[in-house]
C-alpha cells in the first residue's frame, strides 16, 4: 500500500488580526496579513494551513470568527483553526465559519472528555490535539495557555492518551526549538511517533529544507513551519523540491 505523501504546513500565528512570529513563544514580530499570506502559501504549493489565535487562551477570549471566515473564503487547501477553544459549540461555529479541521490544546488538558465529545461530533479525522512541550530535565512536559503554564504532564504519555480519547492527529510543538531555526526536536518527535498510531505534525525549529528531511526520517507525517516562510528565507516550493531530490514523496501538483 502506498504511503501518503508527506505534508508541508504553514502556520499563521495570529495576534490582534495580524500574523506574528516569536522565538520560544516570546518576542513576537509582525509577519503580515493572514489572508495575503495564506493565499501566497497556497500558490507556492502548501498542503495545509494552520491558523492559531495565540493569545486567545491566555486572554480567555474566543477566536476571531470573522477572520476565520475571511481566510477560509479565499483558500482551497485544508485549513485548521485553534486557540482559546473551550466548548464543543465553539468548535461547531469554527467549522461553520469554514475551517476544515479544528485543534484544541489547553481545554483538552483541563477537560480530557472534550476530546471524545468533539471527535463524536466532527469525526476523529477533523480533530487535532496540539501539544506544546519542553524538556524539564526529566521528561518532556506539557504546557498550556500559549506556553505559559506548566502542567506536570508527560507529553509522550499525554499523546497516547489523546489518541485513545479520539484525536485523529497530533500537532507537536517543541518549545525548546520553536522559532530558533536550529531544526525540529527530533528526539521528542520520534518519542511521540513511536508511542502513537495517528499522524504526528512536527512543529518548532525549521530553519532550512534539511530540517524537514530530518524530521520526516524520524516518522513525522507532516512538518509545520512559520518563520522561514514568513520572512522569505525559503519558499514552500524550494522545500518540496529539496525533499524530492532526497526521495521524499511530496505533492507537486500546483
Amino acid at each position: 500500500m502506498k504511503m501518503p505523501a508527506k505534508r508541508i504546513i504553514a502556520a499563521l500565528d495570529i495576534n490582534r488580526g495580524r500574523v506574528v512570529k516569536g522565538v520560544r513563544f516570546k518576542n513576537l514580530r509582525d509577519a503580515g496579513d493572514p489572508v495575503e499570506l495564506a493565499l501566497k502559501y497556497e500558490q507556492e504549493g502548501v498542503d495545509e494551513i494552520v491558523f492559531l489565535d495565540i493569545t486567545a487562551s491566555y486572554e480567555r477570549r474566543s477566536i476571531i470568527l470573522d477572520l476565520v471566515k475571511k481566510v477560509a473564503e479565499n483558500l482551497h487547501v485544508p485549513f485548521t483553526v485553534g486557540g482559546g477553544i473551550k466548548t464543543p459549540e465553539e468548535i461547531v461555529e469554527i467549522v461553520k465559519a469554514g475551517a476544515d479541521k479544528v485543534f484544541i490544546n489547553t481545554v483538552a488538558v483541563e477537560n480530557p472528555d472534550i476530546v471524545t465529545k468533539v471527535a463524536s461530533i466532527l469525526g476523529s479525522a477533523n480533530l487535532v490535539v496540539a501539544i506544546d512541550a519542553a524538556w524539564n530535565g526529566s521528561f518532556w512536559e506539557v504546557f498550556t495557555h500559549g506556553g505559559r503554564h506548566a502542567t506536570g504532564k508527560d507529553a509522550v504519555k499525554w499523546a497516547k492518551e489523546v489518541e485513545v480519547l479520539g484525536a485523529g492527529e497530533i500537532l507537536l510543538t517543541s518549545m525548546d526549538t520553536d522559532g530558533t531555526k536550529d531544526g525540529y526536536d527530533l528526539e521528542l518527535t520520534e518519542a511521540v511517533v513511536r508511542k502513537v498510531n495517528i499522524p504526528v505534525i512536527a512543529s518548532g525549529g525549521a530553519g532550512n529544507p534539511e530540517h524537514f528531511y530530518q524530521v520526516f526520517l524520524v516518522g513525522a507525517e507532516a512538518a509545520l513551519a512559520a518563520s522561514i516562510f514568513h520572512y522569505g528565507e525559503y519558499s514552500i516550493r524550494e522545500v518540496k523540491e529539496y525533499l524530492l531530490r532526497r526521495n521524499v514523496d511530496v505533492r507537486m501538483d500546483f
